[in-house]
């Protein structure tokens, strides 16, 4: 069973009891990644580390080849 069917059924189920129905599948993916970048650059702050650009610096250090 996928997140749809399980869905359809928690709307069946909703409909025949009178109850709200449920959110979509997907419907707070964005938020959910929003508030872990947050949570995450919080920690850098709290660590001392700079709070922005932490991927972008790691990849760059990964991808470029060290300076002669």
């Amino acid at each position: 069973m996928n997140a749809l069917h399980q869905y359809l059924f928690d709307t069946y189920r909703a409909a025949q009891l009178g109850e709200p129905m449920p959110p979509a599948p997907g419907t707070h993916d964005v938020a959910v990644l929003r508030s872990v970048r947050d949570r995450r650059r919080f920690g850098r702050v709290l660590a001392g580390r700079p709070a922005r650009a932490g991927l972008r610096t790691a990849l760059r250090r990964w991808l470029r080849p060290p300076a002669c």
